[in-house]
């Protein structure tokens, strides 16, 4: 029973265990009334650059960085904190928090981009002004550690946001032109990897498909990195899963922690809802020393077979060069046996 006189701090734990609850249970979100769809990227807008994950150790990959969007036809506005520093992060949590919350709240920014990944999203991932976001939406993108921001931004708010390169990425013609496609044209584009081989090379490699299940499945797309995704599991961050297309990616992990991070989010309930998965590349994820692994392909097919969905392996998603533009919370429909995703709708205005 609550107590007649609740304080403001007993009444926001309360929301947030009662928010929490519902991401295990399934419950009602943001997102239920449907995706919240920011305006376009344009030539000649303002991007604001941002950098919650991580600190840049050098002034040149941050200009390389500035000069990327300059290239993509944008003006840049650094965040205040963009180039700061405490330890491992471009400044303190409430500082990277301030520079997000900051481009939201200033009308001359179209969209925001984080510089890097790193590891500080989770530090601030409950610092965001959700209420400001849902009044002022916008483009927001970034992948690896942004996972957990780009995903609490559509959970909490509705907004589609973007899986995407960030802006120390390499920018080359397959990543600028699917980014193009969904971020700024607002196509319901096709995504789907390379066409072709390197042009050094007789076959693909690195870019191929395999499915695990065949079918097609329609539902909003979350996910990203696994690890990332897996320690917001339990929280009021973490994406709503039922009906939905799950697309995974990891890096330098060993096999026995993405067996593990997959157990988290079977034992949280979150696998038995999808309508999907796509599995993106998982980059250096290897055995490591010990006893001996199980492969990263008995991993996938002991969680991912018994769920009777479509899946697929190998989509160009990751810490990869050329990699696609996924839109958190847009509907779309998988082919696994073609090892596709189809917008269903544009998922910018």
């Amino acid at each position: 029973m609550l107590p007649v006189e609740a304080t403001p701090a007993s009444r926001r734990q309360l929301l947030q265990f009662g928010a929490a609850a519902s991401g295990l249970l399934g419950g009602t979100t943001q997102a239920a009334a449907g995706p919240l769809r920011a305006p376009r990227l344009r030539p000649g807008d303002t991007v604001g650059l941002v950098s919650p994950a991580n600190a840049t150790f050098e002034r040149e990959p941050l200009q390389i960085a500035i000069e990327s969007l300059q290239a993509l036809g944008f003006k840049v506005k650094p965040g205040e904190f963009v180039a700061a520093r405490r330890g491992p992060f471009a400044g303190t949590d409430a500082q990277r928090a301030a520079d997000i919350n900051a481009m939201f709240a200033d009308d001359s920014v179209a969209g925001i981009l984080a510089m890097t990944g790193g590891s500080g999203c989770n530090r601030i991932v409950d610092k965001l002004d959700y209420a400001l976001i849902r009044r002022k939406p916008k483009f927001f993108g970034g992948f690896s550690d942004l996972t957990s921001l780009v995903n609490a931004i559509h959970r909490q708010t509705g907004l589609v946001s973007f899986h995407c390169p960030v802006a120390a990425s390499e920018w080359n013609d397959y990543s600028v032109q699917n980014f193009r496609a969904v971020a700024m044209n607002a196509e319901a584009a096709l995504l789907r990897n390379p066409a072709a081989p390197p042009a050094d090379d007789l076959v693909a490699r690195e870019e191929r498909i395999t499915t695990l299940r065949a079918g097609r499945a329609q539902g909003p797309l979350v996910g990203g990195n696994l690890s990332v995704l897996a320690s917001l599991a339990g929280t009021p961050y973490f994406p709503d899963c039922r009906g939905a297309l799950l697309f995974l990616e990891d890096i330098g992990e060993y096999i026995y922690r993405v067996d593990r991070c997959l157990s988290t989010l079977r034992l949280g309930g979150a696998l038995a809802r999808l309508a999907g998965v796509v599995l993106g590349r998982f980059t250096k994820c290897e055995p490591g020393e010990g006893y001996g692994s199980l492969t990263l392909d008995e991993v996938f097919d002991d969680y991912l077979l018994p769920l009777g969905v479509p899946v697929f392996r190998g989509a160009a998603i990751g810490h990869i060069k050329r990699k696609l533009t996924v839109p958190v919370g847009a509907p779309a429909e998988m082919d696994a046996d073609a090892g596709t995703i189809r917008l269903l709708q544009p998922a910018v205005i």
